[in-house]
């Protein structure tokens, strides 16, 4: 092997660097982004489940069914989407997984070894901003379920800094900013205070949201019209226009995490306990918080019949309509709880190393999950979430084609051209096999440019509207094509290191 004397193979496969002090002073190191040794991959199936659990144990989950229910699908419509387009996500995920646990590097040094030592920013960054108005997102939701927690306990509290700005309580803003700061704070203190969040998260979410179902269908004394209605998509005709969108759209949900996913499997035990956490917990989750989604609202359906169905699908709006103050904070808690964790799990790690890999010496991971935070308010959350079929439609559909394009490349070029064997000490070097040209391998970034432009195209021209609806599907097939066959075809060569003068 070319590496053999830098590295340590292990008979499970992992390698780990024999020593970093060669890399040390490369601008392309940090120890934030710098491979975790064996020893301190600790990380078990338990963790891995937990984290999924927990990540999809999120408002936007339990909210997914309404959308879909909303565009004509019946109940089970929307589940057997919802788990479908989870199962189809798991694949990329489970890919580009490997690498992680391997060789313990992170997305972003992972991306060095296809696009480039400085390429690897396009993928990073764009990764990041997707993730930066996910974090936006969850952190306006948190903050509505802790503005919703106040007042359970002060009733004054909505109008107690005054009236309205920009639409909404000062209290509101208020409560939005402590909730993003929460977030702030669990970054601040690194990865294994995230674990421990993931790890009690999970079932207690899981418990709380039992629990609102079981006294839900109590109240209502079954399950409601919901689960009776048949839809409008009868035949295949009808369901198509619908189901395909949507399916892109549920692969868009987790597109993100199909790519960063090294960013915590780099903490894996083995390949086998990160695969079957990942297997056995997304999309079974996924598909059962959504399906708790819809026996709930279809319940608060009957017991609040004059309440719009839109107040009752946002379970933040519907506590808010209990009336016992214990009850009402219980629940928002569970809210606060579940949010949080997905939040700093999903949309703060990647984007915290996406950004510290672009100035490795200057951002560190925590600087990195500040500029997300920042990032975040300043996408303005509150705008993306007030159209729930904008937010499927144009945000989940839109960014999926980019993050198709780049998991296109990214797998093509670890399991196909290079058959998962990476030089890992030279994904740290200046000069070495991934500097390419100027640290940019022009292939990587043809085949993601043509993957978006056929993904994105259908959005311009009518005509083409299919392509944008296959957006995912489309902007993956085209990326892994073209880059398998531009490294096949122009084989890139290793830029010698300049020489040093004595």
């Amino acid at each position: 092997m070319p590496d053999a004397g830098e590295v340590i193979r292990h008979a499970d496969g992992r390698v780990e660097l024999r020593d970093a002090s060669s890399i040390e002073t490369s601008r392309l190191f940090s120890h934030d982004l710098a491979p975790v040794p064996v020893a301190k991959r600790n990380w078990s199936t338990y963790n891995y489940a937990a984290l999924w659990i927990s990540m999809a144990h999120c408002i936007p989950t339990y909210m997914l069914s309404s959308g879909l229910i909303g565009s004509g699908m019946n109940w089970w419509q929307a589940l057997i989407t919802i788990l479908l387009g989870n199962t189809i996500v798991l694949v990329p995920i489970l890919l580009n997984s490997h690498p992680g646990t391997k060789y313990g590097i992170p997305f972003p040094v992972f991306a060095r070894a296809s696009y480039g030592t400085v390429g690897s920013n396009l993928p990073a960054i764009m990764r990041a901003l997707v993730a930066c108005g996910w974090f936006g997102i969850q952190a306006w939701i948190g903050g509505q379920a802790l503005h919703v927690f106040f007042h359970s306990i002060f009733p004054s509290w909505p109008t107690l800094l005054g009236g309205p700005i920009g639409g909404h309580a000062p209290t509101e803003w208020l409560s939005f900013l402590l909730f993003w700061g929460m977030n702030i704070y669990i970054i601040f203190r690194g990865m294994d205070l995230l674990r421990m969040v993931e790890n009690w998260a999970a079932p207690f979410v899981l418990v709380m949201t039992a629990v609102l179902l079981a006294w839900a269908v109590s109240r209502a004394g079954g399950f409601g019209h919901l689960l009776e209605h048949k839809g409008t998509l009868n035949s295949w005709a009808a369901f198509r226009p619908v189901f395909i969108p949507s399916l892109t759209a549920m692969i868009g949900f987790w597109a993100t995490l199909s790519l960063n996913m090294p960013d915590f499997t780099r903490f894996g035990r083995s390949q086998r306990e990160q695969a079957i956490g990942q297997t056995v917990a997304l999309p079974t989750t996924m598909t059962v918080f959504a399906a708790m989604g819809v026996m709930i609202t279809s319940a608060a359906t009957i017991i609040y019949k004059n309440e719009p169905i839109t107040e009752l699908w946002d379970p933040v709006k519907l506590v808010g309509h209990f009336t016992q103050p214990l009850v009402v904070a219980i629940s928002m808690f569970t809210v606060v709880v579940a949010t949080l964790s997905v939040n700093i799990a999903a949309n703060v790690v990647s984007p915290a190393n996406d950004f510290a890999n672009a100035f490795p010496k200057l951002i560190s991971f925590r600087t990195g999950g500040l500029i997300t935070g920042i990032v975040g308010i300043l996408m303005q959350p509150w705008r993306l979430l007030a159209d729930p079929s904008g937010y499927i439609f144009q945000w989940l559909l839109g960014y999926s084609g980019g993050l198709g394009s780049i998991a296109g490349v990214l797998i093509a070029d670890y399991w196909l051209v290079r058959d998962k064997e990476l030089r890992l000490a030279d994904l740290y070097r200046e000069h070495g096999a991934y500097t390419y040209k100027a640290g940019w391998n022009w292939r990587a970034v043809v085949a993601t440019s043509a993957g978006c432009f056929f993904a994105w195209i259908g959005y311009f021209v009518a005509s083409m509207h299919t392509l944008y609806d296959y957006g995912w599907f489309v902007g993956f097939g085209v990326a892994f094509a073209v880059h398998y066959a531009l490294m096949k075809i122009s084989k890139p060569e290793i830029v010698p290191a300049p020489a040093v003068l004595s």
